[in-house]
């Protein structure tokens, strides 16, 4: 969410950067300016009414000790008038402040300026690249039928079970999915990231703290009679853990990671597009989340891209990192890099990590404050990262690395898998 005061300070800058979303926010940062100034007025008004009662009351107490009782009675009789405006004022200020929150629930965050404005990943920016797209003699397999014929993952049983993207991984599939999921969390606890394991069910306040509520388009699975809501990733409860948290300094630097199912809705997806593995509605992810002071974003950021870099380097998979201009820019995030990973029997890029700085967007929502060296309080900025999602990882390597005789698995991943083949 937007900091109020920013929008009072910066308007023109905070409409200028909603416009790389190709967002014209005018008449929504002109009705939170104008209820905003409602506020302040009757907010001042509430405080002069609360001093004049304390300064009565105080009245009161002096005339009692003097013994006339007589004009300390008339003097409580002036009080009703005032409280009664008191509480008429406390419930429109109140009312106002949700209308104000309301109005900025609805504004994205504003695009860090490296940003480029855009409509959509057509738009997008590539910013490194790495690999080698690989070379077959023969003709490369798609992985839902590498899967297929190796018994690795059974698409028509999920459905069965459950429905269409909730696949069944059996035998050296499900091994394969282990492997991936330790493997990313041991990179991530030498990169210095403690590991939690968190609900996978969320209540309200942690999806509106994350950004994820209210959810304009339907991506979260909600569990009605409870009022909670399946994780579409582990950033939504790692982050919240230290929702309403003030740190005590700005000595600091928080990671965490964490291994989850995610489960997304993802409305409205169907065709070539979604076959197999590349679009889910519950897939495997391990997520890192950073807490930094605003001086150190920047380079935290980097040393998440960095790390992600990392472990598709060691996997040995071609890869590529896309700046998203502001058209295709996640509601919350200020500035995100995708990476992806070529796919040789599709012939076509596969997104697999995003790593996103959220500045104050999240914890403003979050009331996640610290104290500064001078003892001011001031908003922490968060960030998190895919380190990474499983399905597309799974999808490159069965394809990229297959043989006329099965598949060769990357050697970092034989000490995890117990084989370094499937065949």
């Amino acid at each position: 969410m937007l900091e109020i005061n920013r929008i009072r300070t910066e308007a023109d800058a905070v409409l200028k950067g909603l416009e790389k979303r190709n967002i014209d926010a005018k008449q929504t940062v002109d009705q939170i300016l104008d209820k905003d100034a409602q506020w302040r007025l009757q907010k001042t008004e509430l405080e002069s009414i609360a001093a004049e009662l304390n300064q009565i009351a105080k009245e009161v107490g002096d005339l009692f000790k003097q013994g006339k009782k007589d004009e300390a009675e008339n003097a409580k009789n002036k009080t009703a008038d005032l409280k009664a405006s008191e509480a008429g004022l406390k419930l429109k200020v109140e009312e106002l402040e949700t209308e104000i929150q309301t109005l900025l629930y609805t504004l994205p965050n504003v695009p860090n300026e490296q940003v480029k404005a855009g409509k959509s990943e057509l738009d997008n920016e590539t910013v490194a690249e790495a690999g080698e797209e690989p070379k077959f003699t023969f003709e490369p397999l798609p992985h839902w039928e590498i899967t297929k014929k190796f018994n690795l993952i059974d698409f028509e049983l999920g459905v069965k079970i459950t429905g269409a993207g909730f696949p069944v991984y059996r035998g050296k599939g499900a091994k394969l999915q282990r492997a991936l999921i330790q493997f990313f969390l041991d990179e991530a606890e030498k990169a210095g990231y403690e590991e939690f394991i968190p609900p996978l069910v969320v209540n309200e306040a942690s999806g509106i703290g994350t950004g994820q509520l209210p959810d304009k388009e339907g991506q979260m699975y909600h569990c009605t009679v409870d009022d909670l809501y399946l994780i579409p990733t582990a950033e939504v409860p790692l982050t919240n853990i230290y929702r309403d948290v003030l740190l005590p300094n700005d000595q600091f630097s928080i990671k965490m990671c964490g291994y989850t199912p995610c489960f997304r809705r993802e409305a409205g997806s169907y065709g070539k597009d979604v076959r197999g593995l590349n679009r889910l509605h519950q897939f495997d992810k391990v997520e890192i989340v950073r807490l930094e002071t605003p001086e150190n974003t920047e380079k935290a950021l980097e040393e998440m891209v960095n790390h992600v870099k990392s472990l598709l380097e060691k996997l040995g998979l071609q890869y590529r990192i896309l700046r998203l201009c502001g058209g295709d820019t996640g509601f919350a995030s200020s500035m995100t890099y995708d990476f992806e990973v070529y796919s040789a029997a599709q012939k076509k890029w596969l997104e697999v990590s995003s790593v996103s700085r959220f500045d104050t967007f999240q914890s403003n929502r979050l009331k996640l404050r610290y104290k500064t060296a001078d003892k001011k309080t001031q908003l922490a900025h968060t960030l998190n990262g895919s380190a990474l999602a499983l399905p597309r990882i799974v999808a490159a390597l069965l394809e990229n690395f297959q043989t006329e005789n099965g598949v060769q698995m990357p050697e970092v991943l034989h000490s995890y898998l117990g084989f370094s083949k499937i065949d």
